[in-house]
């Protein structure tokens, strides 16, 4: 019997490991977009609507370049390298790595030099009404070379299921970036003041400050490395069962890996690209001013797109926390414990993504008040109101998008994809060119894209599985405590704020009593248990507190 428990309490921890580090990762990208918030406070006010609108659509290119050459590839890399790993294969696995060194290194490269190089190409044919964006494009195409590398080294840390190097060094990145991003944008606006192009200048001192967080973070990577690097010999030394792999093979396989990765990637990005230009296009040809039309793009990506990535980032930490765990669960063919871990890294992201949503939602006015007081808020703040169930939505295709990827389902989430940017090309472009809905459009599309795309998701993990996600716990508690946590959290608002007046003041006590409500309601109605409460960050200290107020009921 106790010889049963042990190899139970094995198999628990071997299934929920991946949230420990998850949850490490999860922590930092929460941090990290707080860092960023504060930052894009003071950054978006020097620059203005129309900087912000050149600094977004700036990140449009450069992401959707980045995806193309390399962002796949700490994903790619982390799952060929585990799989490698799990069979003991470790000269195999870091051929692997050296090689998609190399490929990053000139797909990077690439990248790079066509972004600085054809900047100017690039502003004439997609953003006429963006003047002077080629600025900020060209300081930021060195960085897609710089997170190339930086990418693969991620990927071969978390292959090796830590997330540790990758956790801190996206922290390193963040700091550096928000101190030179708002130094840079108010220096370079003071030293243009006179250029008809002083707001693509403020919005390129935006961009420095990207590069220089990257660069930073890659030099702590490479530190890491270099001290990783005896383990790495001294395992290559002890392997006796690898076989000798060709080039030729290596990059056949590093090929089958990053393409379908870095196509479900691009083809996500591609929205974004089609959006900016669809809002010219269509609008502009509405008689709406370009400077409007910019206006409302950096709204829309600077109080609405920031703030719903917060939430965003914990189900992206899972995703690739989850990859090399369920990686070594599927090549062992332990049915059950891939069952266990795809329930539990689900039950995870609904569980942060519901009352997410319902919170942005119910204090959007006065969150995007309080943190762009020099912009209008209005716009941004319906924005939210329309489209904050796009956390959860997101939240559920980015990891049904890591588990078939991790079951060598690669093509399917591409297919999904490209199914849903289909769609929503045809949707938004109806609603811009019938509607009076202008930007609302773009909002309205950013929801039902990733619905399209969970959905299509979820049909194919359970046929490939045979896996049929738990309901109640997973989606209806969090749901239910969620709605629940924001009427009250909307009345406690609503009653500071008739007695001070200020949003602020009322916003503390407004999400002291949503964490608190909500906390208590998801244990009340028994959607977590208390091994599962264990896997959250403070875990432990939360369970200490939930057993004061009688909160959970024993593990049977």
């Amino acid at each position: 019997m106790v010889i049963t428990m042990e190899t139970t309490n094995k198999k628990l921890n071997a299934a929920s490991g991946f949230l420990k580090q998850g949850s490490i990762l999860a922590v930092a990208s929460i941090l990290v977009r707080m860092i960023g918030l504060l930052y894009r406070i003071p950054m978006a006010n020097i620059i203005g609507s129309e900087g912000n609108g050149i600094y977004s659509s700036a990140f449009e290119i450069y992401n959707i370049l980045l995806i193309i050459s390399s962002y796949g590839m700490p994903m790619a890399v982390s799952k060929m390298v585990s799989a490698k790993c799990v069979e003991k294969k470790y000269k195999e696995a870091y051929h692997i790595f050296r090689c998609s060194m190399i490929f990053s290194l000139c797909t990077g490269g690439a990248a790079a030099l066509f972004v600085f190089f054809g900047a100017d190409w690039l502003e004439k044919n997609f953003f006429k009404s963006f003047y002077g964006i080629a600025i900020p494009l060209r300081i930021l195409a060195p960085t897609i070379f710089v997170v190339a590398i930086m990418g693969t080294l991620r990927g071969l840390f978390q292959g090796r299921k830590t997330m540790m190097p990758t956790a801190i060094s996206q922290i390193f990145e963040q700091i550096v970036n928000a101190v030179v991003s708002v130094a840079a944008a108010f220096f370079l606006m003071r030293a243009h003041s006179a250029s008809e192009k002083f707001s693509a200048w403020g919005a390129a001192g935006g961009t420095l400050g990207t590069s220089m967080g990257a660069m930073m973070a890659l030099i702590f990577l490479v530190f890491v490395y270099l001290l990783y690097r005896p383990v790495m010999k001294k395992q290559q030394r002890r392997d006796r069962v690898s076989e000798e792999m060709t080039v030729t093979e290596t990059y056949k396989l590093i090929l089958w890996t990053a393409i379908p990765i870095i196509l479900s990637q691009t083809v996500y990005q591609l929205s974004g690209i089609i959006d900016v230009s669809l809002i010219n296009w269509v609008l502009l040809g509405k008689g709406i001013s370009g400077t409007q039309i910019s206006t409302w793009q950096g709204i829309y990506s600077t109080q609405y797109r920031t703030l719903v990535s917060v939430p965003i980032a914990v189900s992206t930490a899972i995703a690739s926390s989850m990859v090399p765990s369920l990686v070594a669960s599927y090549i062992g063919k332990d049915k059950h414990a891939v069952h266990r871990k795809v329930n539990l890294a689900v039950k995870f992201n609904m569980i942060i993504a519901f009352p997410s949503a319902v919170g942005m939602a119910v204090l959007a006015v006065p969150i995007i008040h309080s943190i762009y007081p020099a912009m209008e808020y209005k716009t941004g703040s319906m924005m939210m109101i329309i489209g904050s169930s796009c956390i959860i939505f997101y939240a559920l295709s980015t990891v049904t998008s890591g588990i078939l990827q991790s079951i060598d389902q690669m093509r399917l989430p591409v297919f999904h994809s490209l199914i849903s940017l289909i769609v929503h090309i045809i949707l938004v472009w109806l609603l811009m060119r019938f509607t009076g809905l202008g930007v609302y459009a773009l909002v309205i599309g950013n929801v039902t894209y990733p619905l399209l795309v969970c959905v299509l998701n979820g049909y194919s993990v359970s046929a490939h599985l045979g896996f049929k996600q738990e309901v109640t716990k997973c989606f209806c508690v969090p749901f239910l405590s969620s709605v629940i946590m924001g009427v009250l959290t909307f009345a406690v608002f609503k009653l500071f704020h008739a007695v001070s007046g200020s949003n602020v003041i009322s916003l503390l006590p407004a999400l002291a009593v949503a964490v608190v409500s909500y906390f208590i309601l998801v244990l009340k109605l028994k959607g977590l248990t208390r091994d599962e409460l264990y896997e959250f960050p403070f875990g432990r200290k939360m369970s200490i507190v939930a057993d004061k107020l009688r909160l959970l009921e024993e593990d049977l």
